[in-house]
């Protein structure tokens, strides 16, 4: 069997001609990604195509020492592309006012750092834009990407990712796509918990200060939040 960190070595020494053997012996990974988007009005050898796209950027990115097998890493890369294009094409539906609101957000998040020299938290954003803070983190989860499951938190290295999924199992892995509709099934509360904790990165102490509560609350919500999308997308 080859040896796929071996053909990506090959492949960023200069061999372009392996990527080809890649994208052959990975086709059944690809189209175990694509059969979860058909049926939504594309053509399943468009969304391969698209498949194939992420698969070349999770080659480009993925690197042995991350100590993981490079399917873990190629299957949200994949499913990435696909969304993207799903979603920009107006198949999964981003409405004009949570782009613009999205926007309104940005900005201010960018105004804000320059002022503060720092990462503004969201209570700061909210009171630059005049937006709830919830509001912005419905905004975040709908034109965000999936980046977010893969980033550590502050407290305890520990993704979303990592606590939800066996990521072993490549099947239960794709699954994580259906992650953020989810999340807006949870309650208001719950769900700004796992938006400041796994999305913006906070510590348990800082989430508390957000949201005007004891540290031991966030940390009995965070439970109860991590449990309810264990059986919401497990």
């Amino acid at each position: 069997m080859t040896d796929i960190n071996e053909q990506i070595r090959r492949f960023k020494a200069g061999d372009a001609g392996v990527l080809n053997d890649i994208i052959t012996e990975n086709s059944g990974l690809v189209w175990s990604v694509v059969r979860r988007f058909m049926g939504r009005g594309t053509d399943s050898d468009d969304l391969y195509q698209l498949g194939c796209m992420g698969l070349i950027k999770a080659v480009h990115g993925f690197e042995a020492s991350f100590g993981y097998k490079f399917s873990t890493y190629a299957v949200p890369k994949i499913a990435g592309e696909i969304r993207r294009f799903l979603r920009d094409d107006g198949m999964i539906k981003v409405s004009r006012s949570l782009k613009e609101t999205n926007y309104k957000i940005n900005r201010a998040r960018e105004d804000l750092a320059v002022k503060l020299g720092r990462e503004p938290v969201i209570s700061e954003i909210s009171g630059e834009t005049g937006i709830s803070p919830d509001e912005i983190a419905q905004a975040e989860y709908a034109t965000g990407t999936a980046d977010s499951l893969n980033r550590e938190t502050n407290q305890d290295g520990q993704t979303l990712e990592d606590i939800l999924f066996d990521t072993e199992a490549e099947e239960r892995l794709i699954d994580y796509i259906s992650l953020r509709e989810a999340i807006e099934k949870l309650k208001k509360r719950d769900r700004m918990v796992i938006y400041l904790r796994y999305y913006k990165s906070l510590t348990q102490d800082k989430t508390a200060k957000v949201l005007n509560i004891s540290q031991v609350q966030v940390s009995r919500i965070e439970r109860r939040a991590i449990e309810s999308l264990k059986g919401l997308v497990v």
